[in-house]
This record gives C-alpha cells, sequence and structure tokens, in this order.
C-alpha cells in the first residue's frame, strides 16, 4: 500500500479517517500508518481521553443527542469503529440503552419506561414518609413500624420533632421542593415504599395560595420522578375536597365530576390525574385513597375544614363546651384515623392485578355536627354546643360529598371499616378523658 501523503490544505498533525479529522500532537511517520501494532495504541490512547469526556458535565449533551452529529461525535465513532473492527465511516454502533431520566430532574425521555418493584410475601418494604409530622404521619409511622420493624420506617418533614418522635424510630430532615435531598434520601436508604403526606390542606391553603401550590404541586412533581426513577410503589393521598359544587354529593362515585374550588382539592386532583399518567405512562406503581375526615385522638387539628369533628373532643373535656364554626346540619362523610391506616396500608399490599383503578374512594361514616354533639351527650349530659359559622370554611364544605360510595374499594381489595359513630365518640373520649385524669394527678 502506498504511503498516504498528506494534501497541502492539511494542517500538520491531522490525517483524514474516513473524511474526519483525528487530533495527534504531532505528524505520524509514514511507515507507521500501516503497522497494526501503532494503529491499536493510537485508537488505545484515544479511548483514555474520550473516557475522561465521556465523565465530564459535556457528557451530558452527548445523552441527550446534542451532539451527534457534531465532529466530537464522528470522532467517537471513529475510534469505537477502529477498536470493534468495524468501519468508522459514519456508521453508528447501537449501544445499549441507558436507564436514566436525564439531567434535569423533571426531564423525561418520551421513550422512558419504568416497571414498579415487586415485593414476595418475605421481603420487608423500605418505607419513607414525607410531611411526617401532620395528623396522620405520625400514626401511620408508628402502625408501620409494628409491621415491617421500627428501622424499616422512616419519617421525615422539615420541622423539628418533639423528643418522643425522634426517639419512637428513624427520623431525618427532608424538603419535597428540594429534589436532590429527596433523591438522595431514597438512594442512601434504599426506599421502596414512598407515602407522600406533605401537602397545606384547605383553610390552611386558601390563606397561602402561592406556598400551597408549591408544596402541594411543585413538590409532587419532585417525588413522582424519583419514585419514577427508583421504582417505588407511591401512595398519595386524597380527598373529599377533590370534589366541588357540580359534583354529585349524596352519594360521589369514584368517577364523576370534579370541579373543586380551592387550591387543596385542585392540587389532590392533579395529583390524582398525575399519578396516573405515570402508571399507564411509565409503569409507575401509583396508588391513592381519597380520605373523608380523618378523626386522630393522638394529634392536633391541622387546618382542615373537618377539624370541627376533632375539637370537639377536645373542648368537650376540658371545658364542657364547644363552639362548632359550621352549621349544624352540614354532613360530611368521615373516618376514625385506625380505619384511615389499616386502609392505607391494605390499598398498599394488595395485588396490583385486584386494582381496577389507581385512585378509590374510602369511607366508614356520615354525620352533621348536630348527629355528633347529640352523641358526645350521651357520655357527657352537660355538654353544650354554640354554633360561629365560618363563611369560608362553610362554602367549603358545601361544596364537598355529603357521602362517599366506595363500593369499588370493598369489591376490589375487601376495604372494610370497623368504627361507627357511636365507637368513635366512645373511643375519643376515653382517650381524651384518661389524659385528663393523668394530667390531674401529676
Amino acid at each position: 500500500m502506498r504511503p498516504h501523503t498528506p494534501s497541502p490544505r492539511a494542517r500538520p498533525g491531522r490525517g483524514p479517517v474516513c473524511g474526519s479529522w483525528v487530533p495527534s500532537s504531532r505528524p505520524a511517520e509514514p511507515g507507521l500508518l500501516q503497522d497494526p501494532l501503532y494503529l491499536k495504541l493510537r485508537a488505545l490512547g484515544l479511548c483514555f481521553v474520550f473516557l475522561g469526556i465521556f465523565f465530564s458535565p459535556g457528557f451530558r449533551l452527548i445523552a441527550k443527542g446534542v451532539c451527534r452529529e457534531m465532529p466530537l461525535a464522528r470522532m467517537l465513532r471513529q475510534v469505537a469503529g477502529q477498536m470493534l473492527g468495524s468501519p468508522a465511516c459514519g456508521c453508528w454502533m447501537p449501544a445499549p440503552p441507558l436507564r436514566f431520566l436525564g439531567t434535569s430532574p423533571r426531564q423525561i425521555p418520551a421513550d422512558a419506561s419504568f416497571h414498579s418493584a415487586s415485593f414476595s410475601g418475605t421481603d420487608q418494604p423500605r418505607v419513607l414518609i414525607t410531611g411526617g409530622l401532620g395528623q396522620l404521619g405520625v400514626g401511620l409511622a408508628n402502625f408501620l413500624r409494628k409491621r415491617f420493624g421500627k428501622d424499616s420506617v422512616i419519617l421525615s418533614d422539615i420541622r423539628k420533632p418533639p423528643d418522643h418522635i425522634f426517639h419512637s424510630g428513624p427520623f431525618i430532615y427532608s424538603d419535597i421542593l428540594d429534589y436532590k435531598n429527596l433523591r438522595e434520601i431514597v438512594v442512601n436508604n434504599r426506599i421502596t415504599w414512598l407515602f407522600h403526606y406533605s401537602a397545606l390542606l384547605s383553610a390552611v391553603g386558601e390563606a397561602n395560595v402561592s406556598l400551597a401550590r408549591a408544596v402541594n404541586i411543585t413538590g409532587l412533581h419532585n417525588v413522582l420522578d424519583v419514585a419514577a426513577e427508583h421504582n417505588l410503589r407511591l401512595f398519595v393521598p386524597s380527598t373529599i375536597g377533590a370534589f366541588g359544587p357540580t359534583s354529585p354529593r349524596n352519594p360521589t362515585p369514584d368517577l364523576c365530576v370534579q370541579r373543586p374550588r380551592t387550591i387543596y382539592g385542585v392540587s389532590k386532583v392533579h395529583a390524582e390525574l398525575m399519578g396516573e399518567y405515570y402508571h399507564y405512562r411509565y409503569g409507575l406503581d401509583f396508588r391513592c385513597l381519597r380520605y373523608p375526615g380523618i378523626i386522630s385522638a393522638d394529634s392536633q387539628p391541622g387546618g382542615g375544614t373537618t377539624d370541627y369533628a376533632v375539637q370537639i373532643f377536645h373542648d368537650a373535656i376540658k371545658s364542657g363546651k364547644f363552639e362548632c364554626n359550621l352549621k349544624p346540619s352540614t354532613r360530611l362523610p368521615m373516618m376514625y384515623i385506625d380505619d384511615c391506616l389499616r386502609a392505607t396500608l391494605e390499598v398498599m399490599e394488595a395485588p396490583a392485578e385486584s386494582l381496577s383503578m389507581r385512585t378509590y374512594n374510602v369511607n366508614a361514616m356520615s354525620f352533621t355536627p348536630e348527629d355528633l354533639a347529640q352523641e358526645v351527650l350521651k357520655h357527657i349530659p352537660e355538654f353544650q354546643i354554640t354554633y360561629n359559622v365560618d363563611s369560608v370554611r362553610q362554602a367549603i364544605a358545601d361544596s364537598w360529598p355529603m357521602n362517599f360510595d366506595d363500593s369499588n374499594a370493598r369489591k376490589d381489595w375487601g376495604w372494610k371499616h370497623d368504627f361507627d359513630l357511636p365507637e368513635l365518640v366512645t373511643t375519643m373520649l376515653n382517650f381524651y378523658g384518661s389524659d385528663t385524669r393523668i394530667a390531674q394527678a401529676n
């Protein structure tokens, strides 16, 4: 073979390889260009150079395909062709697909596909609860720790926990608006289940719409992306607030018109639809329950419209009087927290093939403030209730369901509640009564 002679227009130190330039520190001797060993060593040296490029920030552009037809990409193709013994003349060698979401935390390629992790009967999930210091987070953590072990359930929030919560099990700082922080927690703790409870509730959200929009919507997007990227089973609670005045109210089925008029309700409809979209588009194992008003003995009211049904027990024991901010005839669906936590675990453990939908109504009872007061009077005859209606909360309550149709949950995964109104009132008064007697003794 006749040695190649560079053309007069060729710059020193460069030689044509299939029409592309290959950099060199100095021109090679003509005889060396025929030496196979020299060519292999030269190609190997270039590979080391380009490995550095692959692990540099510039690799992100290559991963996105931005540089696919730039000179650098063409050089990479040529080196790959030399090393693999295949033609390097613009022929792109196929490579196995990379499984990543993209350089942006919220950038998912059109052809992405995710598959949720499956759990056998002996596998123990590694659980993260966001917004863990709210009304439901602490109770859920205690409930799940009894089932899966203390160290398998991590509670998180942006607030400092009380001592008894901090010492009851793992607790970490987690800001759902910080994608990197959330992702590190999931990776470092090998999380497999995520319960996303961070949200501003109805009345509080109306007082600070911009914050509610950030926490309830932007935070949700971060959680969805992390869950999809790391194959998590994701639970996001929804609410009776996801319905509006044009929805059927008595009963309200799983599938119907939803036009809420609060930022809390709008964000929950958004969460339902985004979760279902990620399930059908990316295979995310998304599960959601629309909670009624939740009544809990061991947590303080958190600014919701149904919180009167918790505060009434505090005040009945403490002073024998209660001022209600809703009309006496305002009927809303309700549930005791033990039923709520059990329903949450049951839907998370339900086989995927048993779920005919990804968002379910769940219900236990439905009552008015007047109904609740009458039941309290059976235990505290001197109890008195008065009404000072809050127009904002009343308007919210009037747009919500009066009763939930949860027949699909009962049919698909065997949901069944334990607490009706009489059992609820007895349980709550016993809890607060015992706490009061202990406080008086101390």
